[in-house]
């Protein structure tokens, strides 16, 4: 049986650079204790074609054209559209790297055995969402799609492999995959590695080219070793060495946990401080630029907002409070749960100061709702702000016209319908036909959605909405007229000039907002 995760895969890799490197391969194929594969092209496959797996097999592709690359995924229309013009996800420049690439050695098929089977190493970038019932409801990844693909992996397996994952996991995931894997073998041996990804949505592509630190965690065994080696032949084709961070399984899964829960921190930080800054009449822009000043903080992640959004750090979160409370560490649990807290209050609060403002009703009243995505160049809307304040503003009977120009009418449905937790299984898995929410209307206009509107709800920081006409959507608006800056986009200032009732977050208040009881 021909092992091949060990010694022929960093050979491969270096070929083209090093003809010395191979030749040191091929005299001494003993070295390793596995048998060298001289022209055998690598092979990687991803199980999971979404937002990690997509775009990372596609660069990786582009950077390592002397690998085979293969994305497979059980959705027929998911790997359709990777296969068409019109790419499942959006994400600037992911679009040129996969046309470039794909058809090449770049390939995206449903035939998941196969290509699993012919590969070297097998990403896995499946859902992990937070379980909804049964031990830890509410805050533990439900695993139960890793553990069907591992099942799988070791069920079509005919050679020896390297196991990735990709996925955001709990810490000890990895133990837990290796002992399927390994139970299910039928001699075939395997190595399990964590690497987690560290992308934002929106510079995912730019990322994924200059990455800060590329993390690759595995058993601290000699094959352990090699297979980590391995993996980072096939980044150090383009990342520094020096930015290729290798450390043990455990610490690879906790650090990506602990990463997102950093970040969301930072945010939950500033927006409790928006709230203190309305009570007080500072300027929350003005205070986290003083504090981001400080060369010991620094000033990402200072931006005070509706709230953070995206499918990982709620999840990662609850996912860490879960791991503490069954590791005996209420207190650092319960340190965590503040920061989902912090984020829920600030969206609550917005829905409150839009109530409070316009005469404490908006009771068939219009609100136009300008962008639905969690952050702007993105269409993701996985655990967007805009879906609690949407629901807050239809549970006070609002009728609301949205637009967003990235996210479909058939997905701002799809999220106002579906419960808690449903976004993150597969789509196939998903409510087919989601249910029309009525008062929900969809534009492909901004000017469309304002007209008539009594109320302007700013939700996604989308470029385009800082360059609007602004004039001529107050002309066409019911008066008074009301903008509720839930990113701090526009000038406040030139929009009272034009007669506007303004809200930014975390900004003096409007003179209007000031005789208003205060908002909790």
């Amino acid at each position: 049986m021909q092992r091949v995760y060990n010694s022929y895969i960093p050979a491969l890799l270096r070929s083209q650079n090093s003809k010395t490197l191979r030749a040191r391969e091929e005299l001494n194929p003993r070295s390793s204790g596995f048998k060298v594969a001289k022209q055998k092209m690598v092979k990687i496959c991803c199980i999971g074609a979404g937002y990690v797996g997509g775009p990372t097999m596609a660069v990786i592709a582009l950077k390592c054209p002397s690998i085979e690359v293969a994305v497979v995924d059980i959705s027929v229309s998911r790997i359709t559209a990777w296969n068409s013009d019109q790419l499942p996800i959006y994400e600037p420049g992911l679009d040129g790297v996969v046309k470039q690439c794909r058809g090449k050695n770049l390939f995206f098929s449903t035939d998941v055995e196969k290509h699993v089977s012919e590969a070297d190493i097998v990403f896995v970038s499946v859902n992990t969402p937070t379980k909804t019932q049964g031990l830890g409801a509410g805050k533990a990844a439900d695993l139960t799609y890793w553990e069907s693909a591992a099942r799988m992996i070791a069920d079509v397996s005919k050679s020896n492999k390297i196991v990735v994952e990709k996925s955001t996991v709990p810490v000890k995931t990895a133990e837990a995959i290796e002992k399927i894997l390994t139970h299910n073998s039928k001699g075939i041996q395997f190595q399990i590695l964590s690497n987690p990804e560290f992308l934002a949505e929106g510079t995912a592509i730019q990322d994924l080219f200059n990455p800060d630190r590329v993390l690759i965690g595995g058993r601290e065994t000699p094959e352990g070793q090699k297979a980590i080696q391995a993996l980072k032949d096939v980044y150090s084709q383009w990342v520094p060495e020096d930015c290729i961070l290798t450390t043990n399984l455990w610490s690879a899964e906790l650090s990506k946990l602990a990463a997102n829960a950093f970040l969301a921190q930072r945010i939950s930080s500033v927006n409790a401080m928006s709230a203190l800054c309305e009570a007080t009449g500072a300027n929350v822009t003005q205070v986290s630029y003083a504090v981001g000043k400080d060369s010991r903080i620094g000033p990402k992640f200072l931006n005070s907002s509706v709230g953070f959004g995206g499918s990982c750090f709620q999840k990662d979160i609850l996912n860490l409070v879960y791991i503490c409370e069954c590791n005996g560490l209420p207190e650092v649990a319960e340190y965590w749960k503040q920061v989902i807290k912090i984020n829920d209050y600030q969206k609550n609060r917005f829905v409150n100061r839009v109530v409070s403002s316009m005469f404490n009703t908006v009771s068939n009243k219009k609100i136009a709702v300008l962008g639905f995505a969690f952050k702007k160049d993105t269409g993701d809307t996985r655990e967007t702000p805009a879906i609690d304040v949407c629901k807050g503003l239809l549970g006070d009977k609002a009728r609301l016209s949205i637009y967003d120009p990235q996210v479909t009418e058939d997905q701002i449905q799809r999220d106002l319908t579906m419960d808690k937790f449903t976004w993150d299984h597969p789509i196939h898995l998903q409510p087919m036909s989601p249910t029309t929410v009525k008062k929900v209307t969809v534009v492909w206009d901004a000017y469309e959605a304002t007209k008539d509107a009594h109320g302007i709800c700013i939700l996604t920081e989308w470029d385009e909405f800082k360059a609007l006409d602004y004039k001529r959507i107050y002309d066409k608006m019911q008066k008074p007229a009301f903008v509720f800056d839930g990113r701090n986009v526009v000038d406040a200032d030139k929009l009272r000039e034009i007669g506007f009732i303004v809200y930014s977050i975390g900004k003096p208040l409007d003179p209007w907002l000031k005789d208003l009881p205060a908002v909790a």
